[in-house]
């Protein structure tokens, strides 16, 4: 059995690891980026075709995958006469693999059936270096028909691939891990400063703390800087957490109620981002903490 046409819009960091995944696996590419052409010209040395625009790409392609920054990235790339409704193949699918808003998700997948396709969201959890290796965490929703036709090539890409019920339930269920672990990871941040200020060792507080119930992989990412100065054990810059935490906002508003606690990793997340931490990983928030508590 022949494998489906793969057309792959935004190769990253993330995108070009799974770009790459699929060349592995022998999968015919047709690609579009961004503007770091890095991993674009990765793919094309390996004979992946270069796009003009995303209608191409989905000319091209019986599933259309995306893995963008924002919803915003998202929808600019599926609409207009360039985009890629404009091109999408009568039964082909789209995945957005990116940590978007559900409300758009849901409004993508309405218009994807309009144009003859089928809309998947399908966020990621890992990291790029799983992504390589088809390692990742696959949180798909969406039509279960359309599921089960690139579940094959999902399985590619990851170790674990869910579907999570209906358009917008996987973005939903991101948005929820991610807020989660920014929580953590800020409380952690904070309380290693704390200790500096109280004159303890972070160390033996980490020590302490992680071995009762509070022990996470999270503590353990923000101790690996914080303790050992080593930010790469979660390569996960504050400002796509301060974008992820604010889309968890928004998507609180949406529902119509006000999170509370929501407010303090996204406050912290967005100050960091703004004074020249925006490229800084996560763990690195512990620098902000120690410099906000010498003002």
């Amino acid at each position: 059995m022949s494998k489906p046409k793969i057309g792959f819009i935004g190769l990253g960091l993330m995108g070009g690891a799974m770009a790459g995944r699929l060349q592995d696996l022998g999968y015919d590419l047709t690609v579009l980026g961004n503007t770091d052409r890095t991993y674009l010209d990765q793919a094309s040395a390996r004979g992946a075709h270069e796009a003009g625009n995303a209608k191409e790409v989905a000319e091209a392609s019986d599933i259309v995958m995306l893995c963008m920054g924002t919803s915003d990235h998202v929808e600019g790339r599926m609409r207009g006469s360039e985009g890629v409704f404009a091109g999408l193949r009568k039964g082909a699918t789209v995945i957005d693999f990116g940590t978007s808003l559900p409300a758009s998700s849901r409004a993508l997948a309405v218009e994807a059936e309009a144009a003859g396709g089928q809309f998947l969201d399908a966020p990621l959890g890992r990291t790029p270096a799983h992504a390589k290796d088809g390692l990742l965490n696959i949180m798909a929703s969406g039509d279960m028909d359309a599921f089960k036709r690139v579940e094959p090539v999902l399985k590619d890409l990851g170790e674990n691939v869910f579907h999570l019920g209906a358009v917008g339930s996987g973005h939903t269920i991101k948005l929820l891990n991610n807020f989660f672990g920014m929580t953590v990871a800020n409380a952690m941040a904070e309380a290693f400063a704390m200790a500096d200020l109280a004159g303890v060792d972070r160390g033996q507080v980490y020590d302490v703390m992680s071995a009762g119930p509070l022990n996470s992989g999270m503590m353990g990412f923000v101790k690996a800087y914080g303790v050992d100065n080593d930010p790469s054990q979660l390569e996960f810059a504050i400002k796509n957490a301060a974008k992820d935490v604010g889309y968890y906002a928004r998507m609180a508003e949406d529902a119509g109620v006000d999170s509370i606690m929501v407010k303090g990793p996204l406050a912290a997340l967005s100050e960091a981002r703004d004074n020249g931490q925006a490229d800084d990983m996560v763990s690195q928030m512990v620098d902000f903490y120690v410099n906000r508590f010498k003002v």
